[in-house]
């Protein structure tokens, strides 16, 4: 929107896309967020963005609030900090409007609603913010669009309900994905919250999602073939010497990922030195951090899509070698790979499912916690081959 629009915006005082903010004091940031999350549900379906002015009363005059870097970022972090799930879609701006600096936050409806913010699926009804009724949702879960949505959301139309793991579901990431007091007071079918958290399409076309199968599937690799990482330890340097331990693993997400973090244990090899002080120092080949953190960007950030290949993970011994099928993917490309700030995802989703089920802290900065934890352990820092088809990460052993 240009500073025309975004003026005839700020002055209308009753408005379902308006959100005023005098600071980020007190509640406030919480509040933002909340008004981030309806606007991004856009339950009136007016598919327009919404809008957030920090610096400005509620009766539109200004406040004269610092509009500063600090505050900027404070605003965008609000993005991928994990608390808004999926990622919304928004931009944020210093602009000065009618006199008055402010920051603007644009927040664009989600294709792939409903949005939650801390496990509470927030609405925009007038001017007022509020949970979503059962209703409510129902109609937000019917308005996606599997056409205009992520590999990750469509419908594997082969699978049924009895290929999904209710028990997993009900007992493992219900809890995550929803507050606790929201589930108690929750009268939603089994349908309803597979639904709500597309898990499956809608309640009337029940087909399990992509994201389905992978995080609660009973056999997620018959529907999803390439869906398993290939595990090889190499007692050598070449794919020709002899192999010490093999295994594809496969399941659910969260059970490859405990499997691949028992593999990374079993693996890694610690030195001892008793020569260089009093104290016994203990040096890991490979700190498990950054095993555990290039793997999960591997299996978050694959394609699933028009291939059979699995993520493969090959230790010789004198480096790690993980490799995963889709080349970079958006805004990030061969280019700004592995910068800082620079993220996209091919598979919102399932990188949603992995922060409910605790994988995942924020995101955007696995990467940079990984070339950390190899630099405070004496690794040399990790190295990447981006190509159209593939992304490898190839790590080297502490001296």
């Amino acid at each position: 929107m240009n500073d025309v629009e975004l003026e005839g915006f700020l002055k209308v005082l009753e408005s379902d896309v308006v959100e005023r903010k005098e600071s980020l004091s007190g509640d406030a940031r919480d509040t933002i967020r909340q008004a981030i999350c309806a606007f991004a549900n856009d339950l009136p379906d007016h598919r327009t963005p919404g809008l957030v002015f920090v610096g400005v009363r509620d009766d539109g005059s200004c406040a004269n609030f610092p509009i500063t870097d600090e505050v900027l970022l404070s605003l965008a972090s609000m993005k991928t900090d994990g608390n808004i799930l999926p990622l919304p879609t928004l931009t944020v701006e210093k602009k000065k409007l009618s006199g008055c600096e402010v920051a603007v936050v644009t927040v664009h409806p989600s294709d792939a609603p409903p949005v939650q913010y801390k496990g509470r699926i927030w609405v925009r009804i007038g001017p007022r913010r509020s949970i979503a009724s059962a209703q409510d949702e129902r109609i937000l879960n019917e308005r996606r669009r599997h056409r205009d949505l992520p590999f990750d959301l469509h419908p594997i139309q082969h699978a049924s309900l009895d290929d999904l793991n209710r028990r997993l579901f009900e007992e493992e990431y219900l809890p995550g994905a929803f507050a606790a007091d929201v589930l108690e007071r929750n009268a939603r079918s089994y349908q309803e919250r597979l639904a709500t958290c597309r898990m499956i399409q809608t309640v009337d076309q029940p087909p399990p999602t992509v994201t389905g199968c992978l995080v609660i599937g009973k056999r997620t690799r018959d529907l999803i073939p390439c869906a398993y990482v290939q595990f090889l330890r190499i007692d050598g340097a070449s794919l020709t010497d002899p192999i010490k331990d093999a295994e594809d693993i496969d399941g659910p997400v969260g059970e490859i990922i405990n499997r691949l973090d028992q593999k990374f244990e079993a693996h890694i090899q610690t030195a001892v030195d008793l020569a260089s002080g009093s104290v016994e120092i203990r040096q890991p080949d490979y700190p498990l951090v950054a095993l555990q953190q290039f793997a999960r960007n591997a299996i978050m950030h694959r394609a699933y899509e028009s291939t059979n290949a699995p993520i493969r993970i090959t230790w010789f011994n004198d480096r790690i070698e993980i490799q995963n099928p889709g080349g970079p993917f958006g805004q990030v490309t061969k280019f700004n790979f592995g910068k800082p700030g620079v993220t996209d995802y091919r598979n919102p989703t399932v990188a949603e499912a992995m922060k409910v089920l605790g994988y995942v802290q924020r995101f955007g900065v696995g990467i940079q916690l990984a070339q950390e934890s190899l630099r405070k352990n004496g690794n040399p820092q990790a190295k990447f081959i981006v190509e159209d088809t593939f992304v490898q990460v190839e790590l080297r052993k502490a001296q």
